[in-house]
């Protein structure tokens, strides 16, 4: 953690000759923009300018003018960069010209999403499961529909083409801070998992588009292709960015009921933010196949759920919620699951008892409320939604 000045001096003294100044736009794509060290006490105390009016939901023509504000905590190398005159990259807050926040930068809403919760005594800890395919590429470098290996799920190789793949992005990733907890291949060919440790949700959430730039990177130095998309393949697994949830409160209440309060309240309103933790049509192409959930239900263990409640005996118990794709913003859906568990606590929201039957089957599944089957169904209930309405900025709705 590095406060301005911290940052200031790293620079002179690591010879960093770039910064980049990263961001994502409403969809939670990585956008960036480089400035010299002499910018750095600009950058700090005004922002670094930029025309918001060519990125969609941030604005027009008119007042497009729009500053970065580097967050100095998420200071990072990239060691795929030349060792001289390094490149470095900090997360950046959207400014108006007035010194206020812009309302549609959702690192924002998840950070006052965070301060809120705090207000209440209590705190999250976030972690991810992050699943992409490795596709091998065409003379010309471009991405092919040949997956990288044939291997299944955590074979070994020489079944398994991706481990040196996976190994260089765990090790690329520990030099910028970020400690893979495990990775292993998938059951999809060519398809790869990399976990994390739990951390703040704002963290988290930065992680989450770090990992998905060292993956394509890496990818890319292999002659490869990284494909996060939820369905490559229509005869292979989806892939999904499962979230890992704890909740703590600075009181002694009861974990269990603190947890169960909070599961409901994610349960109660996972419907009508579905759009915004599976934003793509392609992403209902996954949802209710190979193993992805496709009702409201939850249960422990049983890994055919929405959200699954593992077998913890810690007071780190956590609550697992499977529907979620990479191609959400996760700043964005990290704030709509707090809220939603948010108020759950706050309502004494119960959950309903758990299915604990395989939902693979029809006759499971009989009487469970689904999940939005499509995109458009995923709108219009998001579209309806008081909840979404008091959370997600009009900007921001507009763009979905």
């Amino acid at each position: 953690m590095y406060t301005k000045n911290e940052v200031i001096d790293y620079v002179r003294e690591e010879d960093v000759k770039f910064i980049r100044l990263a961001f994502t736009d409403v969809h939670g794509n990585p956008k960036n923009i480089s400035v010299m060290p002499g910018e750095l006490p600009r950058a700090f105390s005004e922002g670094i300018s930029f025309d918001a009016s060519a990125i969609e939901g941030f604005g027009g023509e008119v007042k497009s003018d729009l500053f970065l504000v580097p967050d100095p905590a998420t200071l990072s190398p990239l060691p795929w960069r030349p060792s001289h005159g390094r490149v470095v990259r900090m997360f950046c807050d959207i400014r108006r010209p007035d010194g206020t926040y812009f309302e549609g930068c959702s690192r924002v809403l998840l950070r006052n999403a965070v301060a809120e919760a705090k207000k209440e005594g209590l705190s999250f800890g976030f972690g991810a499961e992050m699943e992409f395919y490795l596709f091998e590429t065409d003379e010309e470098g471009k991405a092919t529909d040949v997956p990288f290996d044939r291997a299944g799920y955590m074979d070994m190789a020489p079944d398994d083409r991706g481990e040196n793949v996976r190994r260089e992005i765990c090790l690329t990733l520990d030099e910028m801070g970020i400690i893979p907890e495990s990775s292993h291949h998938e059951e999809g060919p060519g398809q790869n998992e990399i976990d994390f440790r739990y951390s703040d949700p704002l963290s988290c959430a930065d992680n989450v588009v770090t990992v998905k730039t060292v993956v394509k990177t890496v990818a890319a130095k292999n002659g490869l292709f990284a494909d996060f998309s939820p369905k490559p393949l229509s005869a292979a697994p989806g892939s999904g960015m499962h979230v890992n949830m704890s909740v703590q409160s600075a009181s002694p209440d009861d974990a269990s009921a603190l947890r169960s309060a909070f599961l409901a309240g994610i349960l109660a309103h996972i419907r009508e933010i579905t759009l915004f933790l599976n934003p793509k049509e392609c992403s209902y192409d996954r949802l209710g196949k190979m193993k992805a959930p496709k009702y409201v239900t939850y249960s422990s263990e049983n890994r055919s759920q929405l959200v699954r409640i593992p077998a913890a005996k810690s007071a780190g118990e956590h609550i697992e919620l499977r529907s979620p794709d990479a191609l959400a913003d996760p700043y964005l859906a990290f704030a709509l699951l707090i809220y939603a568990g948010l108020d759950g606590i706050e309502n004494g929201l119960v959950p309903p008892a758990p299915t604990d039957d395989d939902l693979y089957s029809a006759e499971a599944a009989e009487g469970l409320m689904p999940l939005p089957r499509s995109v458009r169904e995923a709108r219009v209930l998001a579209s309806d939604s008081a909840f979404v309405a008091k959370y997600v900025p009009v900007t921001v709705r507009k763009a979905y």
